[in-house]
């Protein structure tokens, strides 16, 4: 039991430590919260100040028939008045909170943005894109009505409970204890509720994500859906996980809609329990008409800030959830990558070099074993091997996508972990078989806001790799709109496109992950004609499943189960008649 309450007494911290945290995005705001909050006592002050200004046209002008129209006058002139201020002072500060919690928006949006970009791909091997994308999006929302919408009623309805406390209480303490009596009951209805919301919360938050993933990867995938004829199958299969949504959705809107009713009728009942104390001090005197009116009037006030918070308790306890869930990505340090710590370096030579390398992405489940090699620099070096030998594995290595667990991976004579990343990726550049092409122009896709590199250098790439002429037949040429993920091109284009990219960034290494897979047989044969000239002054490594397109390459290592069974060149290793002989026969025979 004493471990249970520790634990309890942790968690409560854990979450007043996350609240305090997200109210420190307030800080570079302070002097504009200062401004709303002396606004807010100017707004509450004028809105306090109509039931009493009523309270004494009651008491000092209608019950002592005393018909001074000029004070009666000057009564509803200020009573105009205090309404004027109060609307205009409360547009101001209005738009205040609400610059300061867009701005705050902004802020948390770009933070989180800048997080997942340094992380490693350990972690988006671990998080679905929909569970990421729910961060970035809903749960940043969530955030956006707390300091957009909620902040800006909730400071002004707290000074006005505030304010409405002390005027009843300088009006009559005794109905003022009366009026507050409430208080209670509305504090136990709260707790109640918010334990029931909280869980509700939690809930439709991790439904969320598994909706979002849902979709993200069915609409990726829709033409093998199609192709299977399984939109049924994924329609069930999303209408399940709908339901579910929809059912935590429903008890949300239930009891958020419970909360306002109840509010209501304690309201209702402060009024009338009031009103039959007051009735026997009025018939004897001691009591005022019109300061039961105030009180009534302020008793109303009291429990509207009370029903609104009520109801922005739902804002509130949705932004609480939602930023444990964005402090949890922001807080994985571990699987963040550091640009910046690490050696400068110049240019690459292109001397590569593994030394007893040992990889697994989890515990021992080795993805390579013992590997050693080296590539001289500009030297052409393909890997070849049947599907999960580790080919792959290793580029991602070389990038430090993953760090191994045993061995050294050289560049130039030096580990790869003392070179400062930015400068190690800026020098390899990776083209994939699988190509991503972002919205906007053939320049932008090419450039990727690299400034350095001028329209002449993209038009010269584009020449080197022969994609000029497809790209000047396109009516925009180089302008042309880029749809997402490029859909209007086809598999060849993009894999040209990809290679004018590569090119553009003139990489001191060129690394080719099956990048001519999806490339028809002309296509292939400029490309490889292109490459002969890219490789002289450049190391250049091959992932190959066309093995015809290596035949040339200086080095061929053969890949199995995790080890380089065979190296050497084409002929040689033909010659040979080991694995990579019945893997080329087996192409070429077919």
């Amino acid at each position: 039991m004493k471990a249970e309450n520790v634990q309890d007494e942790f968690t409560v911290q854990k979450k007043k430590f996350r609240f305090m945290r997200l109210m420190g995005y307030f800080k570079p705001f302070v002097p504009l919260l200062l401004i709303s909050v002396v606004l807010a006592f100017l707004v509450n002050a004028a809105i306090l100040a109509k039931p009493y200004i009523i309270k004494l046209v009651i008491d000092d002008y209608i019950v002592e028939s005393n018909y001074d129209m000029h004070s009666i006058w000057l009564l509803g002139l200020f009573y105009f008045l205090m309404v004027f201020l109060g609307s205009g002072l409360g547009y101001l500060q209005t738009n205040i909170l609400t610059y300061v919690g867009q701005k705050i928006m902004f802020n948390i949006r770009n933070q989180i943005f800048e997080h997942i970009q340094k992380m490693s791909m350990s972690f988006f091997d671990k998080n679905s894109t929909g569970r990421i994308l729910t961060r970035v999006t809903n749960d940043v929302e969530a955030l956006n009505e707390l300091f957009s919408g909620v902040m800006v009623d909730l400071i002004r309805n707290i000074i006005m409970l505030a304010g409405i406390i002390i005027m009843m209480f300088s009006l009559d303490a005794r109905l003022a204890l009366v009026s507050i009596s409430c208080v209670p009951i509305i504090a136990a209805i709260m707790v109640v509720y918010r334990i029931a919301a909280r869980k509700n919360f939690v809930r439709m938050k991790g439904l969320l994500a598994k909706i979002n993933g849902f979709l993200a990867e069915n609409i990726s995938g829709m033409k093998l859906v199609q192709i299977f004829n399984r939109e049924k199958e994924k329609y069930e299969e999303l209408r399940k996980l709908d339901g579910e949504y929809f059912k935590c959705s429903l008890r949300e809107v239930v009891l958020n809609s419970f909360s306002r009713p109840v509010v209501d009728i304690v309201n209702n009942l402060t009024i009338a329990v009031l009103v039959i104390f007051c009735v026997g001090r009025i018939l004897e005197g001691s009591l005022e008409i019109g300061v039961l009116f105030a009180f009534i009037a302020y008793i109303k006030q009291f429990f509207e800030p009370i029903s609104e918070i009520s109801e922005k308790y739902t804002a509130i306890q949705s932004a609480i959830v939602s930023s444990e869930r964005i402090f949890d990505v922001l807080d994985k340090q571990d699987t963040q990558e550091n640009m910046i710590c690490g050696k400068e370096t110049g240019r690459f030579r292109g001397r590569i070099e593994f030394e007893n390398v040992w990889f697994a992405y989890e515990g021992e489940g080795w993805v390579l074993k013992d590997v050693n090699f080296s590539i001289n620099p500009g030297e052409t070096v393909a890997f070849v091997g049947a599907t999960g030998s580790g080919k792959t594995t290793i580029i991602s290595l070389m990038m430090r996508f993953y760090d191994i667990q045993k061995g050294r991976i050289l560049i130039d004579g030096r580990d790869i972990r003392e070179y400062r990343l930015k400068d190690l990726r800026r020098q390899i550049t990776v083209v994939l078989q699988d190509i991503f092409l972002f919205a906007g122009d053939i320049r932008s896709n090419i450039r990727l806001n690299n400034i350095s590199i001028s329209d002449e250098d993209i038009e010269n790439a584009a020449r080197y790799v022969s994609a000029d002429s497809f790209i000047e037949s396109l009516p925009g040429k180089y302008d042309e709109e880029v749809k997402e993920r490029g859909c209007t091109f086809s598999a060849g284009q993009k894999q040209l496109l990809s290679f004018v990219r590569a090119v553009a960034f003139n990489p001191a290494v060129l690394v080719l992950d099956e990048a001519t897979a999806s490339i028809d047989t002309s296509t292939e044969q400029a490309i490889q004609e292109a490459m002969s000239k890219i490789s002289r002054d450049r190391t250049s490594v091959i992932i190959a499943h066309r093995l015809s397109t290596i035949r040339n390459a200086d080095k061929i290592l053969v890949m199995y189960k995790g080890r380089i069974r065979e190296t050497g060149k084409h002929d040689e290793l033909m010659e040979l008649g080991g694995l990579y002989c019945r893997l080329y026969r087996a192409q070429t025979e077919t």
